[in-house]
Protein backbone atom coordinates (compact mmCIF):
# COMPACT_ATOMS: atom_id res chain seq x y z
CA UNK A 1 0.00 0.00 0.00
CA UNK A 2 1.44 3.12 -0.82
CA UNK A 3 0.04 6.82 0.87
CA UNK A 4 0.12 10.08 -0.44
CA UNK A 5 -0.32 13.25 0.72
CA UNK A 6 0.13 16.48 -0.87
CA UNK A 7 0.29 19.89 0.35
CA UNK A 8 1.39 23.43 -0.85
CA UNK A 9 -2.38 24.56 -2.53
CA UNK A 10 -3.39 27.68 -2.14
CA UNK A 11 -4.88 31.28 -3.61
CA UNK A 12 -2.45 32.77 -6.38
CA UNK A 13 -3.04 35.77 -8.47
CA UNK A 14 -3.01 35.10 -12.24
CA UNK A 15 0.47 35.23 -13.59
CA UNK A 16 1.95 33.93 -9.74
CA UNK A 17 3.62 30.32 -9.37
CA UNK A 18 2.95 28.26 -6.32
CA UNK A 19 4.66 24.72 -5.52
CA UNK A 20 2.54 21.70 -4.68
CA UNK A 21 4.21 18.64 -2.81
CA UNK A 22 3.51 14.86 -2.51
CA UNK A 23 5.10 12.76 0.34
CA UNK A 24 4.73 9.07 -0.26
CA UNK A 25 5.10 6.18 2.10
CA UNK A 26 4.55 2.09 2.32
CA UNK A 27 6.86 1.43 -0.86
CA UNK A 28 10.38 2.03 -2.01
CA UNK A 29 10.10 5.79 -3.91
CA UNK A 30 12.42 4.96 -6.57
CA UNK A 31 9.92 1.80 -7.27
CA UNK A 32 7.40 4.06 -8.40
CA UNK A 33 5.79 5.98 -11.23
CA UNK A 34 4.35 8.79 -9.85
CA UNK A 35 2.28 12.34 -11.54
CA UNK A 36 0.42 14.81 -10.94
CA UNK A 37 -3.62 15.01 -12.32
CA UNK A 38 -6.11 17.71 -11.67
CA UNK A 39 -9.88 18.51 -11.50
CA UNK A 40 -11.93 21.46 -12.56
CA UNK A 41 -15.42 21.89 -10.98
CA UNK A 42 -17.88 19.79 -13.00
CA UNK A 43 -15.01 18.42 -15.52
CA UNK A 44 -13.24 15.02 -15.57
CA UNK A 45 -9.69 14.56 -14.01
CA UNK A 46 -6.47 15.16 -16.52
CA UNK A 47 -3.61 14.42 -16.50
CA UNK A 48 -1.10 16.90 -15.89
CA UNK A 49 2.82 15.45 -15.43
CA UNK A 50 4.36 12.62 -14.27
CA UNK A 51 7.64 10.79 -13.79
CA UNK A 52 8.92 7.61 -13.74
CA UNK A 53 10.49 5.88 -11.00
CA UNK A 54 13.76 5.49 -13.54
CA UNK A 55 13.36 9.37 -14.13
CA UNK A 56 14.12 7.95 -17.66
CA UNK A 57 10.68 9.14 -18.91
CA UNK A 58 9.33 12.84 -17.86
CA UNK A 59 5.66 13.77 -19.52
CA UNK A 60 3.35 16.92 -20.02
CA UNK A 61 0.20 18.14 -20.77
CA UNK A 62 0.10 20.40 -23.74
CA UNK A 63 -1.40 22.76 -21.49
CA UNK A 64 1.21 22.89 -19.17
CA UNK A 65 4.41 22.69 -21.18
CA UNK A 66 7.04 25.48 -20.79
CA UNK A 67 5.07 26.41 -17.20
CA UNK A 68 5.31 23.52 -15.01
CA UNK A 69 7.89 21.16 -13.94
CA UNK A 70 7.83 17.93 -12.35
CA UNK A 71 10.35 16.63 -9.86
CA UNK A 72 11.47 14.15 -7.42
CA UNK A 73 13.37 14.40 -4.17
CA UNK A 74 14.41 10.50 -3.58
CA UNK A 75 16.18 11.53 -0.32
CA UNK A 76 12.79 13.11 0.70
CA UNK A 77 10.65 10.64 -0.93
CA UNK A 78 8.49 13.59 -2.47
CA UNK A 79 7.43 14.68 -5.75
CA UNK A 80 6.77 18.37 -6.64
CA UNK A 81 4.97 20.19 -9.20
CA UNK A 82 6.58 23.75 -9.73
CA UNK A 83 3.81 25.84 -11.41
CA UNK A 84 4.76 29.17 -13.14
CA UNK A 85 2.91 31.83 -15.02
CA UNK A 86 -0.54 30.29 -13.60
CA UNK A 87 -3.76 30.96 -15.37
CA UNK A 88 -7.60 31.14 -14.04
CA UNK A 89 -8.02 27.76 -16.19
CA UNK A 90 -5.25 26.35 -14.06
CA UNK A 91 -7.63 26.81 -11.06
CA UNK A 92 -8.69 22.79 -9.94
CA UNK A 93 -7.93 20.53 -7.34
CA UNK A 94 -4.51 18.74 -7.99
CA UNK A 95 -3.55 15.44 -7.24
CA UNK A 96 -0.76 13.07 -6.67
CA UNK A 97 -0.96 9.57 -8.19
CA UNK A 98 1.49 7.09 -7.67
CA UNK A 99 1.97 3.67 -10.07
CA UNK A 100 3.51 0.64 -8.37
CA UNK A 101 6.40 0.55 -11.06
CA UNK A 102 9.76 2.14 -11.97
CA UNK A 103 8.79 1.85 -15.94
CA UNK A 104 5.20 3.28 -17.90
CA UNK A 105 4.27 3.05 -21.44
CA UNK A 106 3.63 6.56 -22.16
CA UNK A 107 0.40 5.63 -23.79
CA UNK A 108 -1.04 4.30 -20.12
CA UNK A 109 1.38 7.11 -17.87
CA UNK A 110 -1.12 9.93 -18.90
CA UNK A 111 -4.63 7.67 -18.00
CA UNK A 112 -6.16 8.21 -14.80
CA UNK A 113 -6.68 4.44 -14.71
CA UNK A 114 -3.35 4.13 -14.98
CA UNK A 115 -2.29 4.68 -11.44
CA UNK A 116 -3.14 2.55 -8.42
CA UNK A 117 -3.25 4.93 -5.79
CA UNK A 118 -4.08 8.83 -5.02
CA UNK A 119 -3.62 11.41 -2.67
CA UNK A 120 -6.41 13.52 -0.91
CA UNK A 121 -6.13 16.26 -3.33
CA UNK A 122 -5.14 20.13 -2.73
CA UNK A 123 -6.97 23.06 -4.04
CA UNK A 124 -5.63 25.69 -6.60
CA UNK A 125 -7.41 28.69 -7.17
CA UNK A 126 -5.62 30.98 -9.69
CA UNK A 127 -7.70 34.52 -9.29
CA UNK A 128 -7.85 37.17 -12.55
Amino acid sequence: QVQLVESGGGLVLAGGSLTLSCATSGRTFSSLTLAWFRQAPGREREFVAAKTGSAYTTEYADSVKGRFTISRDNAKSTVSLQMNSLKPEDTAVYYCAAHPNLFMRMATMTQVTGYDYWGQGTQVTVAS
